[in-house]
């Protein structure tokens, strides 16, 4: 039996341009992917204060904090790596559909995961943030201990190391954080972003 005929969506009352109407922004999904240690979190994390300050409704999803809930069934193969990254998407699409702003810092190494993301929440919605570090700056930075962790072979299938990362070819924007400040590249995010959000 196929129990999915036995769902049927409720359409509520409320709906996402009645919150647009009373936010006055577009909701957004900013998917910032970079390899570990490239600074993802930290420019999502910024960023959002800078957005919250000027009064936007947001939200942040992380990977380390999603990973120790939500998806806390998932090891780092790469079955579980797109698992990880549909369920996600689907809860980002629900915040997006409920009017915030949703920042998210995952690796997300593969370019189809990216997309299925993009076309689940609506390319208008969807502003995909490349943070580009070298792999030799990550390494150096290495705050988690992980690259050393993956060059001794202790963690497999890491990302840069032995499971490759999949360079976005066309990002909505493209930080390349070497030799720039967090407050020089918050700018940029500013400057690309923000008109995207009227």
């Amino acid at each position: 039996m196929d129990y999915k005929e036995n769902i049927i969506p409720h359409d509520h009352q409320i709906k996402q341009a009645d919150r647009i109407n009373k936010n006055g922004f577009q909701p957004k999904l900013i998917w910032f992917t970079g390899l570990s240690g490239s600074g993802k979190s930290t420019l999502a994390g910024a960023f959002e204060t800078y957005l919250f300050n000027q009064n936007y409704h947001t939200y942040i999803l992380d990977g380390d904090n999603v990973r120790s809930g939500l998806n806390q069934d998932l090891d780092f193969s790469d079955s579980s790596r797109k698992e990880n990254i549909r369920r996600i998407a689907e809860v980002s699409k629900l915040f997006v559909d409920a009017g915030l702003v949703v920042l998210t810092a995952f690796i997300s190494p593969f370019k189809e995961d990216r997309q299925q993301a993009k076309d689940l929440v609506g390319v208008d919605n969807f502003i995909e943030v490349f943070v580009d570090t070298p792999l030799e700056i990550c390494e150096q930075r290495d705050v988690k201990g992980l690259y050393a962790k993956a060059r001794a072979g202790k963690i497999p299938n890491f990302t840069g190391i032995d499971s490759p990362f999949e360079r976005p070819e066309t990002p909505d924007v493209h930080i390349e954080t070497e030799g720039k400040t967090v407050e020089q590249s918050i700018k940029e995010l500013i400057d690309q972003i923000i008109p995207k959000l009227k």
